[in-house]
């Protein structure tokens, strides 16, 4: 067992007592400018046991409380495991299937990732690898609720480009013991996870054993000799890097210890068959705001080239109510969000203002017309390229893609510990 860079591991559950209508909570990168989504989770939750007293919602991150919120999360995590609501399977995988809110199901499994596989710096060539740039002082936030946590649960989403469905849809869940079965707040649908047995584990890892043979790799990118990118990315960039970090920080400062056991070197996270049919790849708007419009918009109408005129690159912009496509003739990207993305960061240096990253069109448009800003709207970005480009060309743009609808991202169930 565990021939590639995905485990088992001791995976908690909480128990028959627990609502999990009111535990299962949405992925906390979700709806950031939005508190009215989260108030109403809160509301649902009530004073039930969830995972939303151990998650830190980014919309939270810079709060003047956000210290105290962490905190909180610390002593609610070892309240959780004293109060035994947890049920653990050990060497564990769970086989999940989740109805989306588009009534599509889409399949995965749980277990855990090693971070020694990981590396998410551009151009890495590691087992797993970021799909797209990771931003270094988004870590430091996280690493805050990480340290001194006894539990952490995923929002990670990992892909696996298994055309022939051998791993995860070949999974036979008849057998199976069923883990938990509820309804997701908010529009989330619904999801149903299976403890996966001894014998289906060994058939998953000589499955994934057999997609990362450098012969099989190199022939289906048409490459001669490339390191073998076996996961990539799909969801929770930041959060896996997250792991990483405070693992190699650990590291450092204990040079003497032995970490080939230790629990911080793995991160729980769900692997996913980009070939799934409820995978759909749309681009990850942008919201610009305490901005001078007009300035913004002059300096990127020059700096890109901006005109009617068509062109492989397009941006098309929202202010004040009214919309227009325009063409990108300057690109210093390879894709029109890389291209939009290297002259907001620089105006933002330069000129202050907010930037945020929104799903959904008429979500950014009354953004932006709620916030006085700018809304900008990308192309899709086909799945198909994702593992050639990131083989090649390394890690995208950052926000580059999104996985489906908001309402679609992962909830946190699972749990697992990573202190000693």
């Amino acid at each position: 067992m565990n021939t590639t860079a995905f485990h088992n591991a001791d995976i908690l559950i909480p128990n028959e007592s627990i609502d999990m209508s009111k535990w299962a909570v949405i992925a906390c990168d979700q709806y950031t400018s939005e508190p009215e989504y989260w108030n109403a989770v809160e509301s649902t939750v009530g004073g039930n046991p969830s995972a939303l007293s151990l998650i830190l919602p980014e919309i939270y991150l810079e709060n003047e409380d956000v210290d105290e919120k962490i905190s909180n999360i610390h002593k609610t995590m070892d309240k959780y495991i004293n109060d035994s609501i947890f049920t653990e399977y050990n060497n564990a995988i769970v086989y999940v299937e989740r109805i989306q809110s588009n009534g599509i199901v889409r399949k995965g499994l749980i277990g855990a990732v090693d971070l020694e596989e990981y590396d998410f710096s551009k151009g890495s060539t590691s087992q797993v690898r970021a799909t797209e740039a990771t931003v270094i002082e988004r870590i430091p936030p996280r690493i805050k609720v990480r340290q001194g946590a006894s539990l952490e649960l995923p929002h990670i989403m990992i892909l696996i480009d298994d055309p022939d469905n051998t791993v995860i849809e070949s999974v036979d869940k008849s057998e199976m013991k069923k883990l938990y079965d509820t309804e997701l707040m908010q529009n989330g649908g619904s999801i149903t996870g299976y403890l996966v047995g001894e014998q289906e584990q060994e058939r998953i890892d000589k499955s994934l054993s057999a997609l990362a043979q450098p012969e099989t790799f190199n022939k289906k990118y048409y490459l001669t000799d490339s390191p073998v990118l076996l996961y990539a990315m799909g969801d929770g960039n930041h959060s896996l890097a997250t792991a990483k970090e405070f693992y190699e920080q650990l590291k450092k400062s204990n040079p003497d210890k032995d970490f080939s056991n230790h629990p911080a070197r793995y991160a729980l996270a769900e692997i996913v068959n980009l070939h799934s049919d409820a995978l759909k790849f749309e681009a990850i708007y942008r919201l610009v705001y305490d901005v001078d419009c007009d300035k913004l918009i002059t300096g990127l109408t020059e700096a890109l080239a901006l005109s009617h005129e068509t062109a492989e690159q397009w941006v098309e912009i929202v202010c004040n109510g009214k919309s227009d496509k325009l063409y990108i003739h300057n690109a210093s990207s390879n894709l029109s969000v890389g291209s939009l993305q290297n002259f907001l960061d620089g105006y933002i240096r330069e000129n202050g203002g907010k930037i945020d990253y929104i799903h959904g069109i008429e979500n950014v448009k009354s953004l932006a017309e709620k916030h006085n800003g700018i809304a900008f709207i990308l192309p899709d970005m086909d799945k198909s390229q994702l593992f050639p480009t990131v083989i090649k060309d390394g890690a995208l743009p950052r926000k580059t893609f999104s996985m489906g609808h908001a309402d679609d991202k992962r909830f946190y169930i699972e749990a697992r510990k990573i202190s000693e």
